[in-house]
């Protein structure tokens, strides 16, 4: 099969830990062709179909100059098998209009993972709002004195921006309620912005947890991302540290009964961040941790997820 990744430039992969790189290799070790594009190089005219101008790679086996490009082409993006949606967030205006693009491709017969109206349709902060039964206390305000409210019911509180990624722009605030003001006004730019916050999940000092749902299914390890000295954030990219670990009898549940919703609604990879007993996120834009996963627990991730794709793409 071919198989096309829109995703980040290529260059930049950090292939001992890439998610989008272990995939590649997954599917070029069974045999399928790889190409590789950015969001910047979808294009559409009025009278043709979706295409892009593609750079076809094949792996070298090295991580350094991990990649060998064949050649570089226009292609229609229905040419392919499937089209693999991997750009990592910020969901912004440019990533919300490649998801447009990818829909009239599915419009002209191209197989898109995750599904682009699913990728609009679940914001990541957002989307926990339709599984309050599995989250912690939680407000989405741009109202100043709501928070202060909900400040006062909780005490100690996160604050965070919808548009954040790895652990951006989170602010914890104590009970003393030190500097809330100031924070509020630059997370929700004096009212003009929505912003998320909840009640402080003491149990992030055993990680902020990463389950991966594959075909509505969960991988059964996650990655616990545990803060680093005096850091309240967990993600790796701020500096946490990942353990490998078996799922809790509440992820379990959790990814149970979240899963089989969004695999049924075209998201065929999905990772749930999970902080003690609580759901904090549904991430679908291009969720990770394949590689730790496979490193620290030995289970095959990359393996399980081309297995469902090949699954998808059969039927």
């Amino acid at each position: 099969m071919n198989i096309l990744f829109v995703a980040d430039p290529l260059e930049a992969f950090q292939t001992y830990k890439d998610t989008t790189f272990a995939m590649m290799r997954e599917l070029q070790r069974r045999g399928h062709r790889l190409a590789a594009c950015e969001p910047r190089h979808l294009s559409w005219r009025t009278g043709g179909v979706v295409h892009a101008q593609v750079r076809e790679i094949a792996l070298t086996g090295t991580l350094d100059d991990w990649f060998a490009q064949e050649r570089c082409a226009t292609r229609a993006l229905r040419e392919f098998d499937a089209v693999l949606m991997r750009k990592d967030p910020p969901f912004d205006s440019e990533y919300f209009y490649a998801t447009h693009l990818l829909e009239q491709a599915e419009r002209e017969g191209a197989r898109v993972f995750n599904k682009p109206a699913a990728l609009r349709d679940h914001p990541e902060k957002l989307a926990i709002m339709e599984f309050a039964q599995f989250t912690g206390p939680t407000l989405v305000t741009r109202d100043a004195d709501e928070v202060k409210r909900f400040h006062a019911e909780h005490q100690e509180i996160i604050l965070k921006p919808l548009d954040g990624m790895g652990g951006m722009g989170i602010f914890r605030v104590g009970a003393d309620g030190l500097n809330l003001g100031s924070i509020i006004e630059t997370l929700n730019r004096h009212g003009t912005t929505t912003i998320m916050v909840q009640r402080f999940l003491p149990e992030i000092a055993q990680g902020d947890k990463r389950v991966l749902v594959i075909a509505g299914k969960p991988v059964p390890y996650c990655l616990a991302r545990i803060p680093q000295g005096s850091e309240i954030r967990g993600n790796l990219a701020a500096g946490g540290k990942g353990v490998a670990q078996p799922l809790s009898a509440r992820d379990l549940e959790i990814a149970n009964g979240i899963g089989p919703v969004l695999a049924a609604r075209g998201l065929l990879l999905v990772g749930l961040d999970v902080i003690g007993e609580r759901l904090t996120e549904v991430n679908v834009t291009s969720p990770t941790c394949f590689q730790e996963i496979a490193q620290q627990a030995g289970f095959d991730v990359a393996a399980v997820f081309v297995d469902a794709l090949e699954a998808a793409l059969a039927r």
